[in-house]
């Protein structure tokens, strides 16, 4: 397998973009797709054909977790990065809708639309990546969080390497007459695996380097580790042990069933460490909303009689 082939790769793991690739030996019996050795079977459901019906239930667990993290993450209202950490939830609530839609078959993989999907997918997942790092390094205090030129840095630099990446794919995957396409695939393999790899690599580093010298910190240090041990975890038993998994499971589940659930648990370790460095100022918490309206009393709407800028920040949902 030469560098930036997924043929080693499909063959063991049935990836979304598995079915939009080219095998880079062109006598290949299929022309586009490469077919895992053992996959998970698909469900005929109301005359549905769905697809890793046991990755669709852990990603819809995911969903609900963080869902309910979201809710946790608005009610801690003064914590450092609360509206950068917001903004990472819902990438991630668009990642995992993204996968459920690749990944069980509401896109069929041989519709004109797959590869559009699958390319959304990369990108939002590059998209998350970046988004986490920014969040790593917001910990600093390089600058002020929360403000409006920090959200707005965050995004543009999160559209930019979705963006990026999202082109890069769909040009591999469609092959409009460019260097790219679905047989040449080194350049997509680089830039949403070997860059997102050393983006997450950099993430982990800082994060270490501040729990250790600034924070000191045993259990925040738990965290990471933790963190990083679910996610290497999961990327083992999906690109080395997928096979193995499925054909013990007889094809019901394969590796990308433990990969997803071991994502979902690092998605956990990335918050808990998050509510373990940052501490909410009581003082000023929305525990003590009521205690307001005891004092001041509502206004003529029902609401508190003084609304501060910060509570305003609140009631929207991208703080």
């Amino acid at each position: 397998m030469s560098f930036g082939s997924f043929d080693g790769i499909c063959n063991k793991t049935s990836l979304p973009l598995c079915s939009v690739v080219g095998a880079v030996n062109q006598s290949s019996y299929f022309q586009r797709g490469i077919v895992p050795q053992c996959y998970a079977r698909s469900v005929e459901l109301a005359n549905t054909m769905i697809f890793q019906i046991g990755n669709a239930f852990v990603h819809f667990g995911g969903l609900i977790i963080i869902l309910i993290i979201i809710f946790n993450m608005r009610a801690k209202y003064t914590a450092i990065g609360r509206a950068e950490m917001l903004n990472l939830m819902y990438c991630l609530l668009g990642l995992i809708v993204s996968s459920l839609i690749v990944d069980c078959g509401v896109a069929p993989p041989s519709s004109p639309t797959y590869p559009y999907f699958v390319s959304l997918q990369i990108g939002i997942a590059s998209g998350v990546v970046v988004c986490l790092l920014y969040n790593g390094l917001l910990c600093f205090q390089f600058w002020e969080d929360g403000t409006r030129k920090s959200l707005n840095i965050m995004r543009c630099v999160v559209v930019v390497w979705f963006v990026i990446n999202f082109i890069i794919s769909l040009i591999t995957f469609k092959h409009w007459d460019t260097a790219l396409n679905f047989r040449k695939t080194t350049t997509m393999f680089v830039f949403s695996y070997v860059l997102n790899a050393i983006i997450l690599a950099v993430y982990v580093v800082s994060q270490i380097i501040l729990v250790i010298f600034a924070l000191k910190s045993l259990w925040a240090l738990g965290a990471i580790l933790l963190g990083c041990f679910f996610f290497i975890a999961g990327q083992i038993l999906t690109y080395v042990f997928s096979m193995q998994i499925c054909q013990g499971a007889s094809h019901y589940i394969d590796g990308l069933f433990f990969g997803s659930l071991c994502n979902v648990f690092t998605i956990m370790m990335i918050y808990k460490y998050w509510d373990m460095i940052t501490d909410d100022d009581l003082e000023f918490s929305v525990a003590n909303v009521e205690q307001v309206v005891n004092e001041f009393g509502p206004n003529s709407n029902g609401g508190v009689g003084v609304l501060y800028d910060d509570e305003k920040r609140s009631s929207s949902v991208f703080y």
